[in-house]
């Protein structure tokens, strides 16, 4: 029998979150078959690691259009688009749906360990773009299995990578020691085990975005409830405070982004947060009291704290794809086209114009990273960006280039211009002084309740955005 066409083969989907799901739909549109392998138990998996957190974006902008039209003939209906979803209502009420629509082509406990081309490893030329795809798999049995692909969309995000305390991009000397009383993810202090682990302690919260936003506002929240007299949040920021800080504020066009920035204000201007600038930690002290010190590396040492949240961001997986031949910035891990708009040292305003398969592309024909993977270590991850990337990128993959080549996507500016910069000018400091295009946010009262973070699995925390 003879071997089946490479254009008769299946498009492997790594990732069963938003983006994935959503690059299922749109390959089925275009009539392209998806497989879609999730490591997770369940569709969304990463998703719902974080469904205590609500999202910034709306219903209306974390349904994917494709997934819409192959939900429709099932009867399922769009929550109130105008609404915030958590993350677990995301996955209970859109992500598990659209799988389930999508039935025996997504395979979950399915761990991707290894892409390549058959038969040809990643310095052998001959005859390689003739070959199919070869992917690598193991199951949550310990069974193993490879699947041979027309295409590969890595939509597998970054959540399972997060960043450490460390400075440098390295844990901080004592970091590992000191997991017991670290968390990487925000926590959920609507269960009682966890929020007894916060209430009435102190508690450092590492990171300057989204993640860390939400952060403080829960722990703010907590400090102001009966059963939380005494906690205190310590903000440490690797760089200093200024107007862009807590994000556009009012003239952000997601307003509940805005708001979560001004939630961070709150807390640090009402008390319940003492916010430490321009540290960036190198060591992390255990006490004999099981206290933790954090030491920067010029040297300051903080008081201890009982608890850290280190929301410092996220970086991709590579590692199952390096017999490909990838074409990824020096600095972000992104795809190198993608990088100059979405890199923080340089990107100014907060957008990125709509992008696809040209910006996505790499030597390796046929592979995409998309959603967040596609970021590599770079934040403010929208999923409507991942939604156009993946219509892009099926299009392409179908043939249809005229489709692949078309915009179909505005996004929301966060009102916040002059650059993210990594690191502020010396006197950025001091006060909360103005950004360049924005006014200095304004306070506000604003509960947790009202508080939309960011999502994950693919969207990595991140939600209907993600930034960290």
């Amino acid at each position: 029998m003879n071997a089946p066409a490479i254009t008769e083969l299946p498009v492997v989907v790594i990732g069963a979150g938003p983006a994935g799901l959503a690059a299922a739909a749109h390959l089925i549109d275009q009539g392209v078959e998806p497989v879609v392998l999730e490591a997770g138990p369940t569709a969304g998996a990463a998703v719902r690691e974080w469904s205590h957190v609500r999202l910034f974006s709306t219903w209306g902008e974390v349904v994917d259009p494709a997934a819409e039209k192959l939900l429709a003939p099932t009867g399922w209906t769009r929550p109130d688009p105008a609404t915030y979803p958590s993350g677990g209502d995301w996955a209970d009420l859109y992500l598990q749906p659209l799988a389930d629509v999508l039935g025996g082509r997504v395979r979950t406990g399915a761990r991707v360990t290894g892409v390549s081309r058959a038969g040809r490893d990643r310095i052998v030329d001959a005859d390689r773009e003739a070959q199919p795809f070869v992917v690598h798999i193991t199951h949550t049995d310990g069974r193993q299995e490879r699947l041979f692909a027309r295409a590969v969309v890595d939509a597998s995000g970054t959540w399972a990578t997060p960043s450490p305390a460390g400075g440098s991009g390295l844990p901080a000397l004592g970091e590992k020691a000191a997991a017991d009383r670290i968390t990487y993810r925000v926590p959920d202090l609507k269960d009682p085990a966890v929020r007894a682990r916060y209430a009435g302690r102190r508690t450092a919260v590492i990171g300057s975005g989204a993640s860390a936003f939400t952060a403080l506002a829960y722990l703010a929240d907590l400090a102001t409830s009966d059963d939380g007299a005494g906690t205190k949040g310590v903000w440490i920021l690797r760089r200093g405070i200024s107007g862009s800080t807590f994000g556009g504020g009012e003239a952000d066009q997601l307003p509940a982004r805005g708001a979560l920035g001004l939630a961070a204000k709150a807390a640090v201007d009402e008390g319940h947060a003492d916010a430490v600038t321009g540290f960036r930690t190198e060591v992390i002290e255990r006490g004999t009291d099981g206290r933790l010190t954090l030491v920067g590396e010029d040297g300051r040492r903080l008081d201890p704290v009982d608890e850290v949240i280190v929301l410092t961001g996220f970086r991709p997986d590579l590692s199952f794809l390096e017999e490909l031949r990838l074409n990824l910035d020096e600095r972000l891990q992104a795809p190198v086209a993608l990088a100059p708009l979405i890199d923080p040292n340089q990107h100014s305003c907060g957008t990125v114009y709509p992008h696809g398969h040209r910006e996505l592309s790499h030597p390796e024909q046929g592979v995409y990273l998309v959603g967040m993977k596609s970021y590599g270590r770079a934040p403010t991850f929208l999923a409507m960006t991942g939604y156009e990337q993946v219509r892009s990128v099926a299009a392409a993959i179908a043939g249809d280039l005229e489709a692949a080549d078309r915009v179909e996507l505005t996004l929301p500016e966060t009102g916040v211009c002059g650059g993210a910069g990594l690191f502020d000018a010396p006197d950025a400091a001091e006060g909360y002084g103005g950004g360049c295009c924005t006014p200095t946010p304004q306070l506000v009262q604003l509960g947790v309740t009202a508080a939309a973070g960011t999502a994950a699995a693919e969207d990595s925390p991140a939600g209907g955005c993600c930034g960290s």
